[in-house]
């Protein structure tokens, strides 16, 4: 981690090398869903199935899914490309001092049933096992309890129960230390807005990748749907076509901090990893060898 300077935040330090675009746009639209862009694709995962089948065979004490290889992907991407870790908040550019995803989990497959929040902070040494084992851990103890318990999600349901004008002044008070960089630590590591990405597997509701905002609130500048898989008729890179297993996948990102050409190759990267699964059992810092050319 690098030392804290003058002008950095808590959680990340200030970006000072800009081209005078970047600064303008940071002024000319200073929140972030007047900056979003959507990205719709869909994602071969026909590899990556033949990989968790005998994956899952080996060690059938834990299952690994479609959706904790892709924490994975994810984790590795943004280390790999560094620029999909940066945000802007207070009109200033930042990049953060560590990967982060958070995810939304049902605690009951159920109308009405609570959701909790969950979230993941990358290690350089994490790979698809232990981050797998992670999340399988969190999901079960949190789907222990039929509500909140503790933590953020205990909180904002305190904090919902004031009067409306009590609520409305500590919303603004939190939104003014959220735009200096000021706020505490316990609330941003239990808050999916102050993640790298924010993931949402509708796939597990049978449900299409779908567009989801970002928040002008907090720091997160990627918001990734991922939808059901099934199969589809593909033209593989030699013309000729095949039925493939595929998985519809969007996102929408803060298009201040980088530009179409740098989002392009980081999806082309994600693309890479599936397409050689093996690459989840590297340690998330062990660079890819993708040819970006």
């Amino acid at each position: 981690m690098k030392k804290r300077k003058w002008g950095d935040r808590r959680d990340g330090r200030r970006v000072t090398e800009l081209k005078g675009l970047q600064t303008i746009m940071a002024n000319l639209m200073p929140n972030r869903t007047e900056a979003e862009v959507f990205l719709s694709d869909k994602i071969d995962a026909t590899e990556l199935l033949k990989y968790l089948e005998k994956k899952n065979a080996e060690h059938p004490e834990y299952k690994t899914t479609i959706f904790h290889c892709f924490i994975v992907a994810m984790a590795k991407m943004v280390m790999e490309r560094p620029l999909m870790n940066r945000f802007i908040q207070g009109r200033r550019l930042y990049e953060r001092d560590e990967v982060s995803i958070s995810f939304v989990a049902k605690r009951r497959f159920s109308d009405g049933a609570d959701e909790a929040l969950m979230i993941f902070k990358a290690k350089d040494e994490d790979t698809l096992d232990s981050i797998s084992k992670y999340i399988v851990g969190d999901v079960t103890k949190m789907r222990k309890h039929e509500h909140a318990v503790d933590g953020l999600d205990k909180f904002m349901d305190n904090l919902a129960k004031l009067p409306r004008p009590i609520l409305m002044f500590v919303v603004w008070f939190f939104r003014t230390l959220d735009f200096w960089g000021l706020m505490p630590q316990d609330i941003m590591d239990d808050d999916p807005n102050y993640t790298t990405i924010l993931a949402s597997n509708l796939g597990s509701i049978k449900a299409p990748s779908v567009y989801h905002h970002l928040n002008n609130y907090g720091t997160n500048s990627i918001m990734v749907t991922i939808g059901t898989l099934h199969k589809e008729e593909v033209i593989m890179e030699d013309g000729h076509k095949e039925i493939r297993d595929v998985i519809d996948f969007g996102a929408t990102l803060d298009e201040r901090i980088g530009d179409g050409f740098y989002f392009a190759r980081s999806l082309k990267l994600l693309k890479y990893i599936f397409a050689h699964p093996e690459m989840l059992d590297w340690p998330l810092s062990k660079p890819s060898g993708f040819d970006y050319k």
